[in-house]
């Protein structure tokens, strides 16, 4: 529940610290002190877009900060979920504005995206304001109730699992149907293309050593000249290096004797001997395999131009990237000539998974009808409170194709008398009935769900009395058992019947207007309610009608 709320720099706020308790508590005040501007700035704790304009005028930052105990609502899973410290006790949420348009929020003191505020919000606090009870006519809202009261939340996880695997199944086969139509079409440009690749008989790093040998052809004179300048300069009888080095080292063998430091040098020299020598017959070799033949360079010319009319062609730029697309093109052609047994097997497969959405839609919309029946009973009682004992309510449920919900829809049926007929709650109920309705719905639901926090924004809009007060003991006693119930009102039958009562109002300074909230005393509120009733001049009939209902 929310325990307290601080609010600085924000529309007419300039600094607000209130303390909230458990049970039933109203907020009054006359229209504009600023009632509105409170529920706006727990908005923006909830995960609302903000706007600088929303800044008080001349501040530089707004802060809007809330403190909840969560001890008694089994939170703690979201928090693991997203690495934020957990204190049951004590969770404070804040949001930042400053006047550049920045927008920070943060969750314990964890910086905190507005997705992420906004699920904690939907966790801890409902906010029922009179644009709400449009949802009255809204399928959604309605089948949404029936599944809180049928407990139908880990059917639905199960059956929107299997359902989001049947989307995209369907997905999938109409992608692939479109696919395969697209290449049946083009399925003889297709074989062409591949007949041409395989015909070609690609081998990988081909180009490369083509392209290296026709160089080596073409540059075979320069080639030979060089080899045979080489082979002359180390072989050559009597002037060649390995002939004089040969000699050197036999020089140097003869004074080994006489000069043992000699044979190192012998062996190194003789190494070299060797390693010359060999290099000397390669090049003699190479010279013998240096042969320009000019037919066996048109036919490498002619395979390199045959590669590279492929390549531009199909625009690659490797004999690899050529064989990837060959074998695209096999894959293709053997997918259109299996395109049916593949098909066939998908629509099967697609078939057992809409069979299980089927049965699991069924299991949900038997618990559908039997909450549906539960649910008339439970809102001609409290409607019947509410001072309509002649009401009609009932819940259609209606058969729908196959959807993200299963296969119903669900009707809100609505006639204030006995004898009419029913027809959908938004077309036929007044502003006084729908809120009546709401408030029986939200005190339904509320017992089902665990929500922190109800804040009802003058819910009680078209009611009074008898009719007022009635309404006031169903929030009392929705703000029992764990729960917080506010409720924003100008009725003083309903602000009689909090357990604590909070004025908001405004002040005229030389800095401009300022809203206010406090928490009233006894004697504070007897002359509040009493100013409810008789207006700003307070009659002692006013006080005395006053401690009547509050029971004083």
């Amino acid at each position: 529940m929310l325990k307290q709320l601080y609010i600085r720099n924000f529309t007419l706020i300039d600094t607000l610290n209130m303390q909230f308790k458990s049970g039933f508590s109203v907020i009054t005040g006359e229209t504009g002190a600023g009632k509105s501007i409170i529920l706006g700035a727990i908005g923006l704790l909830l995960g609302q877009r903000a706007d600088s304009k929303m800044i008080r005028h001349g501040a530089a930052k707004c802060v809007i900060e809330a403190h909840f105990d969560l001890s008694r609502y089994g939170m703690e899973p979201f928090f693991e979920k997203n690495d934020i410290e957990y204190d049951a006790y004590d969770c404070i949420i804040r949001r930042e504005l400053t006047a550049t348009g920045k927008s920070r929020a943060f969750i314990n003191d964890s910086p905190a995206p507005l997705s992420m505020l906004k699920e904690l919000g939907e966790m801890l606090v409902d906010v029922h304001s009179q644009h709400q009870n449009l949802l009255i006519n809204k399928q959604d809202f309605q089948l949404n109730v029936v599944d809180i009261i049928a407990d139908n939340s880990a059917l639905l996880d199960r059956y929107q699992e299997t359902y989001a695997l049947y989307t995209q199944k369907r997905r999938l086969l109409d992608e692939l149907r479109e696919e395969i139509e697209g290449n049946r079409r083009n399925a003889d440009f297709l074989q062409f293309q591949y007949d041409e690749l395989v015909s070609a008989g690609l081998i990988s790093g081909e180009q490369e050593e083509l392209e290296q040998k026709a160089d080596t052809m073409s540059h075979s004179e320069e080639i030979k000249s060089a080899l045979y300048d080489a082979d002359r300069q180390l072989s050559a009888d009597g002037t060649g290096v390995v002939s004089n080095l040969h000699s050197a080292v036999n020089a140097i063998n003869s004074i080994i004797r006489v000069m043992p430091a000699a044979e190192t040098l012998a062996q190194r020299m003789e190494s070299c001997h060797i390693e010359l020598k060999d290099i000397s017959l390669e090049i003699s070799s190479m010279l013998d395999d240096i042969d320009f033949d000019p037919a066996e360079l048109d036919a490498i010319n002619s395979r390199l131009d045959k590669i590279y009319d492929l390549e531009k062609k199909y625009r690659c730029n490797t004999v690899d990237e050529l064989t990837e697309l060959r074998n695209s093109l096999e894959k293709k052609l053997n997918e259109i000539e299996n395109s049916d047994g593949t098909l066939n097997e998908l629509e099967r497969e697609i078939a057992e998974i809409k069979a299980e959405c089927e049965r699991q839609a069924a299991t949900i919309s038997t618990t559908r009808r039997a909450s549906a029946a539960q649910i008339e009973r439970e809102m001609l009682t409290r409607l019947s409170t509410l001072g309509m004992p002649n009401v009609q309510f009932r819940v259609a449920i209606d058969n729908e194709p196959l959807g993200k919900n299963g296969t119903d829809k669900a009707s809100f049926l609505f006639c204030a008398n006995r004898s009419g007929q029913l027809q959908p709650v938004a077309q036929v109920a007044s502003g006084g009935e729908i809120a009546r309705v709401m408030l029986s719905l939200k005190a339904m639901i509320s017992g089902a769900v665990k929500l922190p926090t109800i804040i009802f924004d003058e819910i009680d809009t078209g009611v009074s009395g008898k009719i007022a007060e009635q309404m006031a003991q169903i929030m009392q006693q929705m703000g029992r058992s764990d729960r917080q119930v506010i409720s924003i009102t100008h009725l003083p039958q309903i602000a009689a019947l909090g357990t604590t009562h909070y004025k908001v109002y405004k002040e005229d300074t030389t800095d401009g207007t300022i809203s206010h909230m406090q928490m009233l005393t006894p004697d504070e509120r007897i002359r509040e309610i009493a100013q409810m009733l008789s207006g700003s001049d307070v009659s002692e009939a006013a006080i005395n009608n006053a401690k009547q209902l509050l029971k004083i």
